[in-house]
């Protein structure tokens, strides 16, 4: 019974994820399907989380916009992601950056770049 749904999941997997970490800032580039259209539609911002193995890998994405904190968690396999670029490379000592949720301003994107 394993194997069959492993096999499955294996087949469902990209094979071209992009490498990020906590702490990058990256752009999500999301397919929207409106009605018989489809567009792409970004969404940058500060990825404060990953999880999961395998086919269940997933991230959290977060920005500050006017004003407000929006979050967004993306599986990594998804189909409905078109590709994810890594804007800057941040260095982070935590593994969950939970924290910046009750940060506001500059203290909430203070991320060290790497170099």
């Amino acid at each position: 019974m394993s194997t069959i749904i492993s096999k499955i999941e294996k087949e469902q997997m990209k094979s071209d994820v992009t490498d990020f970490n906590v702490g990058d800032t990256v752009k999500v580039h999301n397919r929207v399907v409106e009605g018989g259209k489809e567009r792409i539609q970004m969404f940058q911002g500060l990825v404060i989380a990953r999880g999961g193995t395998g086919i269940n890998a997933a991230f959290t994405v977060r920005k500050i916009s006017y004003g407000t904190g929006v979050e967004r968690v993306y599986p990594v396999h998804s189909p409905r992601i078109a590709q994810i670029d890594v804007v800057s490379k941040g260095k982070v000592r935590r593994a969950k950056l939970h924290y910046l949720r009750d940060r506001v301003g500059k203290r909430a994107i203070q991320v060290k770049v790497a170099e």
